[in-house]
């Protein structure tokens, strides 16, 4: 997978390569671009899948006195 980033001055690329398995892309992208979190980039960079059943609920940062 490569991706491509615009950063102020120039691009960034990214590549990265499974070393087993194969990335589990969408198959339902005909409304074009695709839009994901970065919660999501991360579980597609790591070889699972988008739609996770069993994921942990997103957790917000909080200060606990």
């Amino acid at each position: 997978m490569k991706i491509l980033q615009w950063d102020h001055n120039g691009f960034w690329l990214y590549y990265r390569r499974l070393e087993r398995g194969n990335f589990h892309w969408p198959s339902d992208n005909n409304s074009g671009p695709l839009k994901i979190s970065p919660r999501q980039l991360r579980w597609l960079l790591d070889g699972l899948s988008l739609e996770q059943k069993q994921a942990h609920p997103v957790v917000t940062a909080r200060t606990v006195i």
